[in-house]
């Protein structure tokens, strides 16, 4: 037999667990209120909308947006020494460098298709960058993606994977990096 001593101020057992949850072996003993307490008390708190935090301004486009948010479309970022775990374990090497920049030298195995080209003193995007990736690899290859310092690499994975693409890795540092930490290259 279960016994349970409560005050008087407790709310009626009834009220929140009806009588089926109290058994026979069951006995309440001490000053129980069986007065129903307002059902208000007994509702969880409804959780506020995240939509409109101005400590976390990313959730607002998140909630106006609901369900077409896609998170892979943001590039997963590793370091080279990961990078080269990965290009071991089977992943392929997607160079976004110029042709210029992938002639100077490059990680073994890579394959080079410019994400942006030198015009002049500036750079403007490879129109065809999706096509070219595309003879290359296919949508669902795993590829890890490198420029010469982190960030055309990460347009271009993100790009990908705006495209469909499903095994995209950005490599955070890019070739400075990969010849900083001694990686295998070749020219």
């Amino acid at each position: 037999m279960t016994t349970l001593s409560l005050p008087s101020t407790a709310f009626s057992l009834l009220e929140c667990h009806g009588p089926k949850n109290l058994t026979n072996s069951s006995r309440i003993t001490g000053s129980v209120s069986m007065i129903p307490v307002a059902r208000s008390q007994f509702q969880p708190q409804r959780r506020r909308n995240l939509g409109t935090s101005n400590r976390n301004p990313s959730f607002s486009w998140m909630a106006t947006v609901g369900e077409k948010v896609q998170s892979s479309t943001v590039p997963t970022s590793v370091p080279v020494r990961v990078a080269l775990e990965l290009l071991q374990a089977g992943h392929r090497y997607l160079d976004v460098r110029t042709p210029e920049e992938f002639s100077d030298g490059h990680a073994a195995g890579a394959i080079n298709v410019p994400y942006m080209f030198k015009i002049g003193s500036g750079m403007t995007k490879n129109p065809s960058f999706l096509e070219e990736v595309l003879e290359h690899f296919g949508k669902d290859d795993e590829i890890i993606v490198g420029c010469q310092l982190g960030k055309r690499s990460f347009m271009a994975a993100s790009d990908l994977l705006a495209a469909g693409f499903t095994g995209v890795t950005d490599i955070a540092g890019g070739y400075a990096a990969w010849t900083e930490n001694g990686l295998p290259t070749e020219s």
